[in-house]
């Protein structure tokens, strides 16, 4: 389908041709003298959309990063569950009432998956409670917990996140001065919590540290964050990156060029349309607001990609998932038809297609190999915890070869003897292609998670008060 759009020389991006889902490209050409030059009119500009979909041009370097967190899911999830208790365990009938969080489904077994990691999780027992309902049980009950190195890695964590209190709090600060009414609801900033930095108790934290800059306060839609003041300095959008184009003589070009990723070719009919897109002055989101500019405008769509842009520059590893951004579509005044306006500029962002939702990158965020340029300490120990599971990997290989040359009977850690409901597990040769994780950066796995990603749902209690409450009406139920 192809839409002809007429609109004034001096202004021809103002068009509303953004109605389109996905213009793949756009042709820009004068017309020729007609009865407007007797009127003394300006000449006008033909803009010709095509509306078929974007081919979004994949990126293995950029990819991996998804593929290396879909490796360790089941690790940050049980990790999660386990630090949200007092005393950091958890026995394993009560983690099988877990199972839809944990993203194992029948017939796997809990302890199949346990087992997988030993450098991570360790089981034990501990005497069951003396009550009626268990007096034809085993007096012990199986339970699992942290092994004293992931443990150490996981304090680690969350120190780190107490000291950076202040900065996270800035960041915090100027999510919410992107949105229109200063206000976000808790409930989707949970979603974004993992990917900012934000301590998974961040709702009480920040606002007994800082009570003069947030507030909770309660809407027809439930409990929401309120910026209280704000800092006019940190309203500030990110700078344009350095472009290094590798010339012997610093001199003007003499033809325009468009900043793309490394392999990445586009048709000219959309190179022209980015190129004109990127003269646009820039708008800053945080002192603008959508009723400024016209419906479906090239300043609209302008100001959208720069509050996607200041989102995904304060994010940890400056990427997200594209349903998190849709969540906020009427808070920060973004179009309704949001992924197509992201596929639309491969030169800010790309999608990744890789695991069951759409991941969204920050494209000057990373260099040509996909390595990201400013590295959060955080990820640091994650890289630690990482190895860890890779030692587990090597350890679980290792045995698995002595049993077959006959070396030993069996495999299991010091729980061979442990009587539990789900001890049936069957580890077996299943291999989640941790050990071939960097071998090939153009894997197209598949991957057993049909949940929310891991961080939307990272909620812990701290102290006496931890609470975990699950119910198995539906099975769809997370901890809270």
């Amino acid at each position: 389908m192809l839409l002809s759009v007429s609109c004034q020389s001096d202004n021809f991006l103002s068009s509303s041709f953004l109605q389109s889902s996905n213009p793949s490209f756009i042709s820009l050409k004068r017309t020729k003298k007609s009865f407007q030059n007797i009127y003394n009119k300006p000449q006008s500009l033909s803009l010709s959309i095509s509306c078929s979909s974007l081919k979004i041009v994949r990126s293995p370097s950029l990819d991996k990063h998804v593929v290396k967190q879909n490796k360790i899911r089941f690790v940050q999830k049980l990790k999660t569950l386990l630090l949200s208790k007092p005393k950091h365990f958890l026995p394993i009938h009560i983690l099988a009432k877990c199972r839809a969080y944990l993203c194992i489904h029948k017939p796997r077994s809990i302890l199949s998956m346990i087992y997988r990691y030993p450098t991570i999780f360790e089981l034990f027992t501990i005497p069951m409670p003396p009550t009626p309902f268990n007096a034809t049980k085993s007096g012990y009950q199986l339970c699992v917990r942290l092994t004293p190195a992931a443990k150490s890695l996981a304090m680690q964590e969350l120190n780190l996140k107490s000291a950076m209190s202040g900065f996270l709090a800035n960041k915090l600060q100027k999510l919410l001065m992107l949105s229109s009414h200063r206000r976000l609801l808790l409930s989707k900033i949970v979603h974004l919590g993992p990917h900012l930095g934000l301590s998974p108790n961040f709702r009480s934290r920040l606002c007994n540290d800082h009570p003069d800059k947030f507030k909770i306060v309660g809407t027809s839609y439930g409990m929401a964050l309120e910026l209280v003041h704000w800092d006019p300095e940190l309203a500030v959008p990110l700078k344009s990156p350095p472009v290094n184009r590798g010339l012997i003589v610093d001199r003007p070009l003499k033809f325009k060029q468009l900043n793309l990723r490394k392999g990445l070719n586009l048709k000219r009919r959309h190179r022209d349309f980015l190129m004109k897109f990127n003269e646009l002055p820039d708008i800053c989101p945080y002192n603008t607001s959508l009723d400024d500019f016209p419906k479906s405008s090239l300043e609209a769509e302008k100001r959208a990609c720069g509050v996607v842009r200041e989102v995904l520059g304060m994010m940890v590893e400056k990427r997200t998932l594209i349903d998190h951004l849709t969540h906020f579509r009427k808070e920060f005044g973004l179009p309704n038809k949001l992924r197509a306006m992201i596929v639309r500029h491969p030169e800010l962002f790309y999608v990744s297609l890789k695991g069951m939702r759409d991941s969204v990158f920050l494209v000057e965020g990373f260099d040509d190999k996909g390595v990201l340029l400013e590295k959060d300490e955080s990820l640091v120990i994650r890289d630690q915890l990482m190895a860890l599971v890779a030692e587990g990997k090597r350890i679980r290989r290792e045995k698995r070869k002595a049993r077959i040359n006959g070396t030993i009977l069996d495999d299991c850690d010091n729980n061979d003897n442990v009587e539990v409901e789900d001890g049936d597990y069957d580890d077996g040769d299943y291999d989640d292609g941790f050990e071939n994780l960097f071998d090939s950066e153009d894997s197209d796995l598949e991957y057993d998670f049909h949940d929310d990603d891991n961080e939307s749902s990272m909620l812990y209690a701290s102290g006496g008060n931890a609470v975990f409450w699950t119910g198995d009406d539906n099975g769809d139920s997370e901890p809270w």
